[in-house]
C-alpha cells in the first residue's frame, strides 16, 4: 500500500463485520439467506423451488428514508443491489437498460438526444445513446451559468466473445457458433465454462415497423471444451495456447442426420440467409416469442451463467464476471441517486452532477458509444444552453467546463499474493482498503498531484481510506476512460478504481467492503466537492 501523507487515513474506522453490514441492507435479498437451499453460494444463483430469483420490482437506487444519519449511512451496504445489478446486466446492452429502469424509478426523467429539451434547477434527468451508454444528470437548485458539472465516468462493457456475423458452422458432427474476441480477455478462462448468450435483436413488426428487444437465454446453451490431457501431455509444462481462431468455437448441439436444413461450412460461406443456425434463431425467436422470419438482425454477446454471489470463508469476496466495470458503474449511479433523493439533497448545490457510463472502453473508446465520441461535451453544452434562458455565448461554456471535475472509474491492479513481485513495491494496493488512486508520468491516466488532492481532501473529510497505485517502470501500463475525457472535453480528472483481482477473467474478484466505500467516496464527492475546490486556487 503506497504512504499516504494524511495521518488518520492509514488508520481508518473499521468497517462493520460482514454479518453486521448483511443485516442491515435496505432490502431483503435471498443472497444472504443463511439457508443453503435457497443462497446462491451454494445452488448457482438459483432459488428452491428451481427457478432464476426475480428481481425487485422497486429501484435499488433509492437509499433508504430510514439511513439519513451519518451512523446509519456508514454501515449500510449497497452490496445486495450491486449483485442483482450484475446478475441482470450480462451484456452492455442490459446493464444500460437496467440503469434506465433504475433512474426512471428514482425519479429521474427520460431525454431524447433527438428532441429539445427543457431543464430546470433542481431536476433530475438521463438519456441513453445505443442502449449501451448512459448520461444522467441532477441539477443543484443554485445553479447558474458557468458553474461547473461534478460528473463520474465508467464503462458499461467487458472482455467477452461476441458471435461472427456468420456465425453457423459443422465439424465432426456438431454444431458450432463462431465467435470474435471482443478486448483484452483471459480466454484460458472461458473454457470449459457453462455459456449462453445475451443482446440484442431487430424484430420486424407485421406493419413493417422495426422494434429493439433484449434477450437474454438463462440456460446453459454452448461450451468450449479443452482437450484431454492424454491428448496434450506437454500442457502443464509449456503451457496452454489456443489458437483463438480455431481452438475457441462453443460447441451448441450435436448435428442431425444428412436429410437436416442445416448447411456446411461451404454452403454457410456462399449463403447469408443461413448465417446462423436455424436451431439457434428458433431459440431466439421463442424466447423473443416472435417469428424466425421476423429476425432481421442479432448483435449478441457470449455469456457465462454462473451467478454472482459472495465468496470466502466470511463472505467477504464478490465472485462474479463483468465486476471491470459494472462495479464502478453501479457505485456511481447508485451515489448520484443517493445523493440527490432528499429534497434537501439539491438545495444548497451550485454545480450540477452528473453520471456517464460509456461502450466500448475495452477496444479503445473510438465509436458513437464510447468515451471518445463528444456525447458527454455536447450534453454539457445543450444542459448549459437549456439553463441559460438565452444565448449562452463561448464564455460561459468556458467557465462551466474550467469549474468542472471528473473522476474516472475504473477497476484498479490488487496486489496478487502469488504475484506481489508484479507490482512496484510501495505501490501494491490491497483488498479491503478503499478506492485507489491511479497515476502515471506518462498520461496513461490522467490524475495530476492537484486531482489526486481534492480527490484525497473528500476521503479526509469522510474518514475514508484510500490507496494509490503505479505500475512498475519495467512493465507497460493500461489505460482508461480519463485520458481520453481530460483531454477531449478539457476538464480536470482523477482516475481511481476498486481494487480486484483475475480481471479480464470470466470470473473476477474483489471485496464486498471495497463496494461499499466507493459508493460512500462517490456520494461524498457528490455532496462535499463544491465546498472543497473554492478553497483551492492554482492558476491566480
Amino acid at each position: 500500500m503506497a504512504a499516504i501523507a494524511r495521518l488518520h487515513l492509514l488508520h481508518p474506522s473499521p468497517l462493520p463485520k460482514p454479518s453486521a453490514i448483511l443485516s442491515k441492507f435496505s432490502r431483503p435479498s435471498p443472497f444472504f439467506n443463511t439457508n443453503n437451499d435457497s443462497n446462491p453460494r451454494h445452488n448457482g444463483g438459483r432459488s428452491s423451488s428451481g427457478g432464476y430469483r426475480k428481481l425487485s420490482t422497486t429501484s435499488p437506487l433509492r437509499s433508504n428514508p430510514e439511513s439519513s444519519s451519518s451512523s446509519t449511512e456508514s454501515s449500510q451496504s449497497v452490496v445486495g443491489d450491486l449483485l442483482d445489478y450484475l446478475n441482470e446486466s450480462w451484456t452492455q446492452f442490459h446493464a444500460t437498460a437496467e440503469a434506465k429502469r433504475q433512474l426512471v424509478a428514482a425519479g429521474f426523467h427520460l431525454l431524447s438526444e433527438n428532441e429539445e429539451w427543457e431543464l430546470k434547477p433542481g431536476g433530475r434527468y438521463f438519456f441513453t445513446r445505443n442502449m449501451s451508454s448512459l448520461v444522467a444528470f441532477a441539477i443543484g437548485e443554485k445553479y447558474s451559468v458557468g458553474n461547473g458539472f461534478h460528473v463520474i465516468a465508467a464503462h458499461t462493457d467487458s472482455p467477452c466473445l461476441k458471435l461472427k456475423p456468420m456465425s453457423a458452422s459443422s465439424k465432426s458432427g456438431y454444431l458450432m457458433v463462431k465467435v470474435q474476441t471482443y478486448g483484452g480477455g483471459l480466454w484460458h478462462t472461458w473454457f470449459d465454462r457453462d455459456l449462453s448468450l445475451a443482446g440484442r435483436v431487430i424484430v420486424r413488426a407485421d406493419d413493417g415497423s422495426f422494434s429493439h428487444k433484449l434477450v437474454k437465454i438463462k440456460r446453459p446453451l454452448l461450451r468450449v471444451p479443452t482437450l484431454a490431457i492424454h491428448l496434450d501431455r506437454t500442457v502443464n509444462t509449456d503451457g496452454f495456447k489456443p489458437n483463438l481462431e480455431t481452438h475457441l468455437i462453443p460447441l451448441l448441439a450435436m448435428q442431425a442426420d444428412k436429410t437436416s436444413s442445416e448447411p456446411d461450412d461451404k454452403a454457410i460461406a456462399s449463403s447469408s440467409e443461413d448465417a446462423h443456425h436455424q436451431l439457434l434463431m428458433q431459440i431466439l425467436s421463442d424466447e423473443l416469442g416472435c417469428k424466425v422470419q421476423d429476425i432481421a438482425s442479432i448483435e449478441l454477446n457470449v455469456c457465462d451463467t454462473q451467478s454472482s454471489c459472495l465468496g470466502g470463508a466470511n463472505d467477504e469476496f464478490i465472485f462474479s464476471g463483468r465486476l471491470d466495470n459494472l462495479a464502478s458503474s453501479f457505485c456511481a449511479l447508485r451515489a448520484l441517486v443517493d445523493a440527490c433523493a432528499s429534497p434537501e439533497g439539491l438545495a444548497d448545490e451550485h454545480a450540477i452532477r452528473m453520471v456517464a457510463l460509456f461502450d466500448n472502453e475495452e477496444v479503445g473508446s473510438d465509436s458513437y458509444q464510447g468515451a471518445g465520441a463528444p456525447t458527454m461535451f455536447e450534453a454539457m453544452r445543450r444542459i448549459i444552453a437549456c439553463l441559460g434562458q438565452q444565448s449562452v455565448g463561448e464564455c460561459g461554456f468556458a467557465r462551466a467546463i474550467r469549474h468542472s471535475f471528473l473522476v474516472s472509474a475504473d477497476m484498479a491492479h490488487g496486489v496478487h499474493p502469488n504475484f506481489a513481485d508484479k507490482h512496484e513495491e510501495n505501490h501494491r494496493p490491497l483488498l479491503q482498503k478503499g478506492l485507489v488512486i491511479k497515476h502515471n508520468a506518462n498520461q496513461r491516466y490522467a490524475t495530476s498531484g492537484v486531482t489526486s488532492f481534492l480527490f484525497k481532501e473528500v476521503a479526509k473529510i469522510h474518514n475514508l481510506p484510500i490507496q494509490e497505485f503505479v505500475v512498475r517502470n519495467d512493465m507497460g501500463c493500461g489505460s482508461t476512460i480519463g485520458p481520453i475525457l481530460a483531454s477531449g472535453v478539457g476538464i480536470r480528472t482523477v482516475d481511481c478504481g476498486i481494487p480486484q483481482l483475475s480481471m479480464h477473467s470470466v470470473r473476477e474478484i474483489c471485496a464486498k467492503d471495497d463496494v461499499d466505500i466507493a459508493y460512500r467516496h462517490f456520494k461524498a464527492f457528490y455532496e462535499t466537492f463544491s465546498s472543497i475546490d473554492k478553497k483551492l486556487n492554482v492558476d491566480f
